[in-house]
C-alpha cells in the first residue's frame, strides 16, 4: 500500500501540471477578441477552439427550444435553455442561452425572455460533458434532455451539432435584485466569462502522499512489534516438524 499510494501521488503531480497548463491555455483564449462564426462549422475542430469567444447573429427559433435538466442555481430548480439560432446564410447553430427557473419553464410564462428580433450572441465554444452513468434517456420528442447530446439536438432542430454557451452580464449594479428579476421574467442567466474547470489534483496529491506515509509507518510498527506467544509456538512447531 505505501508503494501504490506513492505511485498514485506522483501520477497526480503529473495530472496537476497538465490541468494547470490546460486552464492557463483556456484563460488565454478568453482574452482574445471574439471570432465571428463561419457559415458552416466542422464539429471535429471545435476541440481546438474550446473556450474561444465567438459571435453569431440571427433569430432564435423558440418553437424548437429544448430544455436540459433538472439543473439548479442558487438552490432553485430549473433548466438550461438551448435554442437554435437561424442565420441569414441559412445555417443554424445551437445556443445554450442559460438557466431559467422551473416555475417559468412554459414559454407563455416568460414572454420577456423570448426575443423575436435579430440578436447577436456572444459566448464560447465548448464540448459539453457527455452522459453520466445513471442519466436516463433523453425525451427527444418532448424537447427534454437530461444530458447534452449534440447529435440528437441537431437532428431535432435541423441545426449544426455545434453549441455556443452564451455569456451574460448583469445590467443592474445590485446583482441580487437583478437576479431575482431575471428569474421572475424567465430571462435566461448565461454563463460567466471565466474557465469553469475543476482542479482538485492538489488535494489528491496530499491525500495519496498522506496515505503512503501513514501506511509506511504502520508497516514499520508491525515489523518491529514483538511476536506474540502464539506466533512463537507456531515457529517452534514448524522447526521440529
Amino acid at each position: 500500500m505505501p508503494v501504490i499510494s506513492l505511485g498514485l501521488g506522483l501520477w497526480q503531480i503529473q495530472r496537476l501540471k497538465w490541468k494547470t497548463d490546460l486552464i492557463a491555455e483556456y484563460e488565454s483564449r478568453l482574452v482574445l477578441p471574439p471570432l465571428p462564426m463561419p457559415p458552416l462549422v466542422n464539429p471535429d475542430v471545435v476541440k481546438d477552439f474550446q473556450y474561444r469567444r465567438v459571435t453569431a447573429t440571427g433569430k432564435f427559433r423558440h418553437d424548437l427550444e429544448m430544455l436540459i435538466g433538472p439543473r439548479s442555481l442558487e438552490g432553485e430548480d430549473g433548466y438550461q435553455v438551448v435554442t437554435p439560432l437561424e442565420r441569414e446564410n441559412g445555417s443554424t447553430l445551437l445556443v445554450n442561452r442559460g438557466w431559467i427557473a422551473k416555475k417559468v419553464a412554459e414559454k407563455t410564462k416568460r414572454i420577456e425572455g423570448l426575443p423575436l428580433d435579430e440578436v447577436t450572441v456572444e459566448g464560447i465554444l465548448r464540448i459539453p460533458a457527455g452522459r453520466h452513468t445513471f442519466s436516463p434517456d433523453n425525451e427527444v420528442d418532448k424537447g427534454l434532455f437530461f444530458y447534452v447530446d449534440l447529435d440528437q439536438m441537431a437532428a431535432k432542430s435541423g441545426a449544426q451539432p455545434v453549441m455556443i454557451e452564451q455569456f451574460f452580464e448583469y445590467a443592474d449594479s445590485d446583482v441580487l435584485a437583478s437576479w431575482q428579476e431575471l428569474v421572475r421574467l424567465g430571462i435566461p442567466i448565461g454563463r460567466d466569462m471565466k474557465v469553469n474547470i475543476r482542479n482538485n489534483h492538489g488535494q489528491y496529491i496530499v491525500t495519496w502522499f498522506g496515505v503512503s506515509l501513514v501506511t509506511a509507518i504502520m508497516l514499520v510498527v508491525l515489523r518491529r512489534r514483538p511476536a506474540s506467544e502464539g506466533m512463537l509456538k507456531q515457529r517452534h512447531m514448524r522447526r521440529y516438524m
